[in-house]
C-alpha cells in the first residue's frame, strides 16, 4: 500500500503537470488578446492613409475606433463575471476562445468603418469572458508558493501576443495586408480549442465551493489539485457567505475590490495607450513607419521578461510592494523617454516602460486572482478587468485627443506618466487579506506535518 508521502508526492507531480496543460491553454488564449490588441495599432497608420480599406477616418475617430474591442471586452467581463461563479471555469474559457476567433476571422471581412468597428466589439466580447475567466482558472490550479510565477507566465501571454503581433505586421504586413494580419488571429479556432477541449479540466476547488464535494474528490484525484486549503478557507470562515458579484462587495472585499479595480485602470490605460499610439508617436519623432513597429516590439519584450523575472520576487516578497515598485518604475522611464536619447538607448527605456506598464498589469491580474476566495474570485477578476477595461478605453481615447490637436508626444508620455503614480499609490493601499493568509499557513502545516509523519512511520529507526 502506497504510503501518504507517496501519495503525496505522485498528487504533486500530477498537479504540476495539470498546471502546466492549463498554463499552457490559458497563455495561448491570452497571446491572442494580446495580438488582437498591438495588431490594430500596427495597421492603424495605413488604414488611416488609404481610404480604399474600409473608408475614410480620422486620428480622433481612430481612437475610438480602438476602443470599440474594450468596450466588448467590458461587456464580456462583466457578463463572466456575473455567472462565471456559477457556471464554472472550464466551459466559459471553451466559449471565450471559439467567440473571439470567429470574431476576428469576420472582422477581416469587413469593408466599412462601421462593420469594422462593430465586428471589433464582439470579438471583444469574446476576450472579456477568456480575460475574467483565466486568472480565476489558474490560481485555482497553480502550486502554492508558485501562484504569482504561474500567473506571470499566463498574463505573460498578452505582451508576447504584442510582440507576435508586431513580428507579423514587420515581416507580412506588406504580403498579406491588414486583412491576412486580423485572420492569423482567428487560428485559436482550429488550433487551440481542440487541445483545451481534452487537457482543461473543471477545477477541483470551484465544485467544492459549489458543494458538489464527491464531483470535487475525483477531479481532484484525476488532477493531483489539493483540497486542504479550500477545507481550511470553509472551516475557519475565511470566505463571504455569498458568491459572486455580492461576495466581491461584501465587508470583507469591499475596499480592496474598488482599490485593485484602480489598479487595472491604471495599468490598462497605460498597456492599450501605448500600444495603440505608440508607433504613430514615434512617427512624430521622426522615425518611419515601418521602423516605428519595432518600438511596440521593444515594449512588449521588455514586459515579458520583466513580468516573469518580477514574479518571483512577487512569490517571495509578496506582489504589493512588487507593484508598487513597477509602477513608480513606469512613471520614471515614461517621463525620460521624452529627453531626445540616442536610440540604443531610447529602445532601453521603451524596454523598461513595458516592464512597468504592461508587465505590471501581468503582476496585477495575479494579485487580483489569487486575493478572492474561490466562491468570489471570478467576479472579483471580471470586475477588476472590467473597470482596467475602462482605463483600458480611455488609453487609446487620450492619444487620439492629442493626436487630433497636434500636441506631441512628450505631453503623451506625462500624462501615461502620471497615470503610473496613480497606480502606485492605490496599489499601497490595498488591505491584507489575513484570513485567507492564516488558511495557506495552516493547510502548508498540515501536508508538513502528514509528511513528517508518514516520513517517521515508514523510515526504520537507525541501529545503535
Amino acid at each position: 500500500m502506497a504510503t501518504l508521502h507517496t501519495v503525496i508526492a505522485e498528487d504533486s507531480r500530477k498537479e504540476a503537470r495539470t498546471a502546466n496543460w492549463v498554463a499552457f491553454v490559458i497563455c495561448t488564449a491570452l497571446l491572442f488578446d494580446g495580438y488582437d490588441l498591438v495588431v490594430y495599432g500596427t495597421v492603424l497608420p495605413g488604414l488611416l492613409a488609404d481610404s480604399s480599406q474600409i473608408g475614410a477616418f480620422d486620428a480622433a475617430a481612430a481612437g475610438l475606433l480602438g476602443s470599440w474591442a474594450l468596450v466588448g471586452v467590458l461587456v464580456g467581463s462583466l457578463v463572466c463575471g456575473a455567472v462565471g461563479d456559477f457556471f464554472g471555469r472550464r466551459r466559459l474559457m471553451l466559449l471565450g476562445i471559439a467567440w473571439f476567433s470567429v470574431g476576428m476571422f469576420v472582422t477581416a471581412l469587413t469593408t466599412t468603418v462601421a462593420s469594422f468597428g462593430a465586428m471589433r466589439f464582439i470579438t471583444g466580447v469574446g476576450l472579456g469572458v477568456v480575460i475574467a475567466t483565466a486568472g480565476a482558472t489558474m490560481a485555482e490550479f497553480a502550486p502554492a508558493g508558485r501562484r504569482q510565477f504561474y500567473n506571470a507566465i499566463v498574463y505573460s501571454g498578452v505582451p508576447a501576443g504584442g510582440v507576435f503581433a508586431s513580428v507579423m505586421g514587420i515581416l507580412l504586413l506588406n504580403d498579406i495586408g491588414w486583412r491576412g494580419l486580423f485572420m492569423i488571429g482567428a487560428l485559436p479556432l482550429v488550433l487551440l480549442l481542440p487541445i483545451a477541449w481534452f487537457k482543461l479540466p473543471e477545477s477541483p476547488r470551484w465544485l467544492l465551493a459549489r458543494g458538489r464535494e464527491d464531483e470535487a474528490l475525483a477531479a481532484s484525484q484525476r488532477t493531483g489539485v489539493p483540497l486542504i486549503e479550500e477545507q481550511v478557507i470553509r472551516q475557519i470562515g475565511a470566505a463571504p457567505q455569498t458568491t459572486g458579484f455580492a461576495a466581491v462587495f461584501s465587508k470583507q472585499f469591499a475596499v480592496a475590490s474598488v482599490l485593485l479595480g484602480l489598479m487595472s485602470f491604471s495599468g490598462l490605460l497605460l498597456t492599450y495607450g501605448l500600444n495603440t499610439w505608440l508607433p504613430k508617436i514615434m512617427e512624430g519623432y521622426g522615425y518611419g513607419r515601418t521602423y516605428a513597429l519595432f518600438f511596440p516590439l521593444a515594449l512588449n519584450l521588455g514586459a515579458v521578461a520583466g513580468g516573469l523575472l518580477l514574479s518571483r520576487f512577487a512569490d517571495k516578497a509578496g506582489p504589493q510592494r512588487v507593484i508598487a515598485s513597477t509602477f513608480v518604475l513606469a512613471t520614471i522611464t515614461l517621463v525620460l523617454m521624452t529627453f531626445g536619447f540616442p536610440l540604443p538607448m531610447l529602445f532601453l527605456c521603451i524596454a523598461i516602460a513595458g516592464v512597468g506598464t504592461l508587465g505590471t498589469q501581468v503582476l496585477v491580474y495575479g494579485f487580483q486572482s489569487n486575493y478572492f476566495t474561490t466562491n468570489a474570485r471570478a467576479a472579483g477578476v471580471a470586475w477588476c478587468a472590467s473597470v482596467g477595461r475602462l482605463g483600458g478605453i480611455l488609453g487609446p481615447i487620450i492619444g487620439g485627443w492629442l493626436a487630433a490637436a497636434g500636441i506631441g508626444g512628450a505631453t503623451a508620455f506625462y500624462i501615461y506618466g502620471g497615470v503610473a503614480l496613480l497606480g502606485a499609490s492605490v496599489t499601497v493601499l490595498v488591505p491584507r487579506q489575513r484570513k485567507l493568509e492564516e488558511a495557506e499557513h495552516r493547510a502548508e502545516e498540515i501536508v508538513e506535518h502528514s509528511v513528517e509523519e508518514d516520513l517517521s512511520i515508514a523510515t526504520p529507526p537507525a541501529r545503535l
